[in-house]
C-alpha cells in the first residue's frame, strides 16, 4: 500500500475511533438508564400520564401506552406493542397517521436527547420540541383531517411481526449488534465524506444547500452533516456534527441550531417507511414533520436562545436541567 494511502486510512481509523468513542460515552449510559426504566415500570407510568392528552388528537386512550414506549426507546418498540394492541374499535388512517406523526417527532428522547446535549441543544428544549411539537402538530392534523373528512376510512395494516422477545438476553444482543453496527456506518460515512472533499462533491453541496440552510439560519459548513441526520439519523449525524464543532470546523451556534433541526428532521427515509407500514400517510408523517422542523428552527435561529458559547464535554451543564 503507497504510504499515502496507509496515512489517509489510518487517519480514517483514527477519526471514525474518536467519534465512535464519543458515541460511545453518550449511547451506553442512556441505554442502561432507558432499561432501568421499563424494568421499573416508567413505559406504564408514562402511558398513564399521556392518556388524557390522547382525546385530544382523536385517539383511544389504549395507544398512550404506544408513543410512551416509543418516547423512552424507538419506534420499533412502539410499533411491536401497537401491532398486539388489541383495541374495541378499528382505527381509521387519519388515527394512525396522527399516531405515526407523535412517533416521527417524538422517539427514542433519552439516547437522542444525550446526544443533542453533547452539542449544545438543552434538555428542556429538545423536549419542549419534540413532545410539545408532537403533541400540537398532532392536534392540528387531527382537526384537519376532521374538518376536511380527509383519510376517515379504516385503516390496514400493511404488515405485521412475529412475536417480541423481550428477555434480557435478546436485549443485551440487539443492543450489543446496534453498537457494532454504529461503528461500521460512522467509518463508512467518514471515508466517504473524505472521498467527496477529495473530488470537491462536498462544496458543490455546501453550494446547492446553503439557500436552505441560511433561510434557517444555519452556516454552509453545516451542510454534510446536515445530509447525514437527514438521511440517516440523529446519532450519526450527531456525531460527526459534535466532532466538527468540537474541533472548531462548525461553531457553536451551527452545531446547536443544525442538531436543533435535525431533533424535528432526522432518518426521514427509514423512519416514514416504518410508520407507513402502520398504515400512516405521507401528509403527517413526512410532509408535516418537515414544516414543523423548518417553522421551528426559523424561529430558534432569531431567537439569543441560539446562541450558545460551548459544546465541549462538561459545558454549561446547569443548562441541561
Amino acid at each position: 500500500m503507497p504510504a499515502r494511502l496507509r496515512r489517509a486510512a489510518l487517519s480514517i481509523l483514527h477519526e471514525t475511533r474518536v467519534v465512535y468513542l464519543t458515541l460511545l460515552k453518550i449511547l451506553v449510559p442512556a441505554l442502561i438508564i432507558v432499561k432501568v426504566l421499563e424494568s421499573i415500570g416508567f413505559t406504564q407510568w408514562l402511558a398513564t400520564l399521556l392518556a388524557p392528552l390522547m382525546g385530544l388528537l382523536g385517539l383511544p386512550e389504549e395507544l398512550s401506552i404506544v408513543w410512551a414506549a416509543t418516547l423512552l426507546t424507538n419506534i420499533y418498540t412502539g410499533m411491536a406493542i401497537f401491532y398486539n394492541l388489541s383495541l374495541d374499535q378499528a382505527l381509521s388512517v387519519a388515527q394512525v397517521t396522527v399516531l405515526g406523526t407523535l412517533m416521527v417527532v417524538g422517539h427514542g428522547l433519552p439516547v437522542e436527547g444525550a446526544v443533542a446535549r453533547r452539542a449544545g441543544v438543552p434538555w428542556w428544549l429538545t423536549l419542549v420540541m419534540r413532545v410539545g411539537g408532537a403533541l400540537i402538530l398532532g392536534m392540528i392534523l387531527h382537526h384537519s383531517y376532521q374538518t376536511f373528512d380527509w383519510l376517515q376510512q379504516d385503516n390496514t395494516l400493511v404488515w405485521q411481526p412475529g412475536a417480541l422477545d423481550t428477555s434480557l438476553s435478546a436485549w443485551l444482543w440487539a443492543q450489543g449488534q446496534t453498537l457494532i453496527t454504529i461503528f461500521f456506518v460512522i467509518l463508512a460515512l467518514i471515508t466517504l465524506l473524505r472521498g467527496l472533499r477529495a473530488i470537491s462533491v462536498e462544496r458543490l453541496l455546501h453550494a446547492l444547500l446553503f439557500p436552505l440552510l441560511r433561510l434557517l439560519g444555519i452556516g454552509r459548513d453545516a451542510a454534510s452533516t446536515a445530509i447525514i441526520g437527514i438521511t440517516l439519523g440523529l446519532s450519526f449525524g450527531g456525531g460527526l456534527l459534535i466532532r466538527d464543532a468540537e474541533s472548531g470546523r462548525l461553531s457553536p451556534r451551527d452545531a446547536f441550531l443544525t442538531l436543533a433541526f435535525l431533533g424535528l428532521c432526522h432518518s426521514l427515509i427509514e423512519d416514514t417507511l416504518l410508520v407507513m407500514l402502520l398504515g400512516a400517510h405521507l401528509s403527517g408523517i413526512l410532509w408535516a414533520r418537515l414544516a414543523l422542523a423548518f417553522l421551528v428552527i426559523g424561529v430558534l435561529a432569531r431567537l439569543p436562545i441560539s446562541q450558545r458559547k460551548s459544546v465541549h464535554p462538561g459545558a454549561d451543564r446547569a443548562d441541561a436541567s
